[in-house]
């Protein structure tokens, strides 16, 4: 479906985050459900004065639900499914450096700690939705959010997020989320991508 909101490119091949995430993942969880977030959305948005506006304004325009929940859900998506991919790199920087590593161990007391709560974060969302490391007011911390909800509608700064939906992680995990989740965070953060957020941010 065409209209004002487009799929961004996949930063890599499909392949590229394996054997974290497998290629079949991939394809589904982005090929499908992230495209099918963007279609949705451009349908309920035809029309409206929503069509004319940012992803994000979106996101903050319908954040109350109500009559614009089905708008939310689908923008709520198809932004959080962007930082997801974006945040990714194979090759990418293991570990933090420079502000955010400063703030990191200000917050949490070390990278390992915040690791554990951040896996501890994931594991406690109930049901669907997500983890989120979110700078707010000029402090790290985690959060947990329910189905398409993040720290945009909230007013905080995501800067990594952890997809708790079953899509994101079932074929290749099964039920065991924290072992998703603690594989991500050890090997396909880049770290570095969180840190330009971060900085950018303050």
């Amino acid at each position: 479906m065409s209209g004002p909101f487009s799929l961004p490119a996949l930063p890599y091949a499909e392949d590229a985050l394996a054997p974290v995430i497998s290629a079949q993942t991939v394809g589904l969880h982005y090929g499908k459900h992230h495209k099918t977030y963007f279609d949705k959305l451009n349908g309920l948005v035809d029309g409206t004065d929503m069509a004319d506006m940012s992803l994000e304004e979106v996101v903050l325009k319908s954040k109350d639900g109500g009559a614009l929940q089905g708008v939310f859900n689908n923008a709520g998506q198809a932004w959080n499914h962007i930082l997801y991919w974006e945040q990714f790199h194979a090759q990418g920087a293991r570990t933090p450096s420079g502000k955010l590593a400063e703030m990191v161990e200000r917050d949490f007391g070390s990278f390992d700690a915040m690791k554990e709560q951040f896996v501890n974060t994931a594991a406690n969302v109930f049901g669907s939705g997500w983890a989120w490391l979110v700078l707010d007011g000029g402090k790290l911390s985690l959060m947990g959010t329910s189905n398409a909800d993040n720290p945009l509608a909230h007013g905080k700064t995501a800067l990594c997020g952890l997809d708790v939906w079953e899509h994101a992680y079932y074929l290749d995990y099964q039920n065991l989320r924290p072992k998703h989740c603690q594989a991500v965070l050890d090997g396909l953060v880049n770290w570095s991508y969180v840190g330009e957020k971060l900085e950018a941010a303050l």
